[in-house]
């Protein structure tokens, strides 16, 4: 799949200063930062396209064919031959694309692999099903009684929070969560 980026912007190359005697640009015995640049602006639309064929999305290639040309500038001492640059750019992108795709795996299968504290599949619909006859016993209780167990047990409210809620003496709220309860263990023990 092709990949179709705009071109990098073409910036001027940096000319040495009497200063600093071009030190910075200029190595004896490796591959120039000007002959790097021309590298980039001539070979990096074929760079990304190599990229593409390796790698299935464009983000990723244009991170691997930066990733690639940083990392050849840092190491320009290495490449001692200018007319090599271009071969070592290919192989440098091609082992990022592999590299990339390696930790996709990697992360594809840890992923796939349940957390240890994550419960079985079987413990899942146990689990729902318990949920489902709660649920239906709650729908079989009468109003108050239903009002209080949610905003008691539920909604973590205290007693006393649970009857200023509902307008009722504290009493009341003891007395529907008492019979709520015994009627909802009645309603859980038919289910089983």
């Amino acid at each position: 799949m092709p990949v179709i980026a705009p071109m990098p912007a073409a910036r001027p190359a940096r000319i040495p200063s009497q200063r600093d005697g071009g030190a910075d640009d200029v190595v004896a015995a490796g591959t120039t930062v000007d002959h790097l640049t021309e590298t980039y602006r001539a070979h990096y639309r074929s760079l990304l396209g190599l990229a593409a064929l390796l790698l299935d999305d464009t983000a990723s290639c244009e991170d691997v064919v930066q990733e690639a040309f940083i990392r050849v500038h840092s190491a320009r001492k290495r490449v001692r031959d200018p007319e090599k640059t271009l071969a070592y750019l290919r192989q440098t992108v091609v082992n990022l694309s592999r590299s990339t795709l390696r930790r996709r795996i990697i992360g594809l299968k840890l992923l796939s692999k349940p957390m240890p504290d994550m419960a079985s599949a079987e413990e899942g619909a146990y689990d729902l099903l318990e949920r489902d006859s709660l649920i239906k016993a709650m729908k079989g209780l009468q109003r108050r009684q239903r009002e209080v167990l949610v905003l008691r047990y539920f909604a973590d409210m205290t007693e006393a929070q649970v009857a200023s809620t509902l307008g009722v003496s504290l009493g009341s709220v003891k007395a529907y969560g008492s019979r709520g309860i015994a009627a909802l263990r009645v309603a859980m023990e038919a289910t089983v």
